[in-house]
C-alpha cells in the first residue's frame, strides 16, 4: 500500500483491494448511469449446470439492463468439454435476455479463450485490442436478440473531405441509422484529418436499402448539393 497526502488533509491511498470501495463505486455509478438513461432494471444473469452430485459442469454470468444484456463469464468443466455445455449455455441466456426485453447481447473473448464460438454461434466482431499478454488479442463481440446475424450488412463507408459542412452532414447521416436497425460501430479519421472511416453495420439488407431511402437522408444531401462529400462505401465480411 503507498500513501499520499496534500494540504487539505485528504489522504490517497492505492490498495490491492478494497471490497467496501467496490461496492460503493458500484452503487454510486449505477445510480448515475440510471439517471442518465432512465433505464433502472439492472439485473444479473447466470446459467449453471449440476451433474448428479452437485458438482459444478459449467456456468455463465452475466447481466441485463435497459434492453441490453452482456456476458461476463463462461466456463466448462475439463472433463466434460467437447459435449455442447457451452452451447447451451448461451442459448439459455440468450433467450432469457430476450424474456427481459432484451434486443442485443454483447461479450468479450481472449483470443486464447473462444472467439470462434462466439462468431458460429452469430455474434460479429466489433472491435480487437492489442496487447494482451502473451502477445493475445481482445476480441469484442455482438449480437442482435431480434434479427437473423446470416442476415447482416456489414460496411466500411469512405467520406472524404471531412471539413465543417460535410462533418455536419455525417453527423446528421448518421444518426438515422438507428431507424433502419443499423449502427456505427467505429468511426476513425485518416492521418490527414480530411477523410473519415465509418465501420457501419446494419441487421439486414432491407434496413441498408431503407436507409438509403430515407427521405430525411435525401432532404439532407439535397440542402448541401455540390458541397455534400461523395462517399464510397464497400461491403465487407470477417476475413
Amino acid at each position: 500500500m503507498t500513501t499520499t497526502g496534500n494540504d487539505a488533509g485528504s489522504v490517497l491511498r492505492v490498495l490491492r483491494e478494497d471490497k467496501e470501495l467496490q461496492a460503493r463505486l458500484d452503487a454510486e455509478l449505477t445510480i448515475f448511469n440510471n439517471r442518465a438513461t432512465g433505464a433502472d432494471d439492472e439485473a444479473g444473469l447466470c446459467v449453471r449446470v449440476d451433474d448428479a452430485d452437485g458438482e459444478l459442469v459449467a456456468g455463465l454470468t452475466g447481466w441485463t439492463w435497459g434492453g441490453c444484456a452482456g456476458i461476463n463469464m463462461v466456463w466448462v468443466r475439463e472433463d466434460r468439454r467437447a459435449e455442447g455445455w457451452g452451447g447451451r449455455l448461451l442459448r439459455a441466456a440468450e433467450d432469457e435476455a430476450r424474456r427481459r426485453g432484451c434486443t442485443e447481447m454483447s461479450v468479450s473473448s481472449f483470443s486464447f479463450q473462444a472467439p470462434e464460438f462466439y462468431r458460429r454461434h452469430g455474434y460479429l466482431d466489433t472491435g480487437r485490442r492489442e496487447g494482451i499478454p502473451g502477445g493475445h488479442v481482445d476480441h469484442h463481440f455482438f449480437k442482435s436478440l431480434v434479427t437473423d446475424p446470416a442476415a447482416a450488412v456489414r460496411l466500411v463507408a469512405l467520406a472524404p473531405d471531412a471539413v465543417e459542412t460535410g462533418q455536419r452532414y455525417e453527423d446528421a447521416v448518421l444518426g438515422l441509422l438507428g431507424r433502419h436497425g443499423g449502427r456505427l460501430e467505429r468511426r476513425q479519421r485518416t492521418g490527414d484529418g480530411r477523410t473519415e472511416v465509418h465501420l457501419i453495420r446494419f441487421d439486414t439488407r432491407a434496413g441498408y436499402d431503407g436507409f438509403l431511402a430515407d427521405p430525411e437522408r435525401v432532404a439532407l444531401r439535397g440542402e448541401l448539393g455540390d458541397a455534400a462529400p461523395t462517399t464510397r462505401v464497400l461491403e465487407v465480411h470477417e476475413a
